[in-house]
């Protein structure tokens, strides 16, 4: 029997095992951790790879994308430098929301994502950009080279969403999001998330 190459004899962990993607920081690989669907937030476990119930959603708002994030990425120093007020990345690998015409309803998933753009993201004064991309294949949206060729009604409501996902009634939010960025910008923080990632994990 003639194996595939690479041949993995075990699951590679969704972070460290899985390639970035075939063409980065243009098209890279997002691994799907959350569906339009979903009303508890999941997250990657990272010792084991596995996804984890992290909680609940208190609101009411669904993910308005699929959303996961790029694997061998990190947002560290690098990421940081490139958002005003950040005091650190937030230690995770780079989130990315992926819009798909079809209705995709699985997680945990690997797809392949055409970076457009992004939002800058401070939480808790930590860097937690969200990159904005499209499925490269899809059939509506594979033509989309740039945040501004995307409908302005669909980034407002990823900003709302990740302005509102984490708000307990009485706290003030310690949420800010900044304009959306063209894909030059998001393809910087991706080249700055994979530098953090060699510098973290060698």
């Amino acid at each position: 029997m003639n194996f595939p190459n690479p041949f993995f004899s075990w699951r590679p962990h969704p972070w460290h095992g899985l390639d970035i993607g075939p063409n980065p920081p243009q098209i890279v690989h997002a691994y799907i951790e959350m569906t339009p669907f979903d009303l508890a937030k999941y997250e990657i476990d990272k010792k084991t790879g596995y996804l984890r119930v992290d909680r609940p959603q208190r609101t009411s708002s669904h993910p308005p994308s699929l959303y996961g994030f790029i694997p061998k990425t990190f947002c560290g120093k690098k990421v940081s430098a490139l958002m005003e007020g950040s005091e650190k990345g937030d230690g995770d690998p780079l989130d990315i929301c992926v819009y798909s015409e079809r209705p995709i309803t699985k997680s945990e998933v690997i797809l392949n994502a055409r970076v457009i753009g992004g939002l800058p993201m401070l939480d808790g004064g930590e860097a937690d950009d969200k990159i904005i991309a499209v499925l490269a294949n899809d059939n509506l949206w594979k033509d989309i080279r740039n945040i501004d060729e995307f409908p302005e009604i669909i980034v407002e409501r990823l900003r709302h969403y990740f302005s509102t996902y984490k708000l307990i009634p009485g706290k003030e939010s310690n949420v800010s999001i900044g304009e959306a960025y063209n894909r030059e910008h998001a393809e910087t923080v991706i080249k700055a998330s994979i530098e953090d990632y060699t510098e973290e994990f060698g």
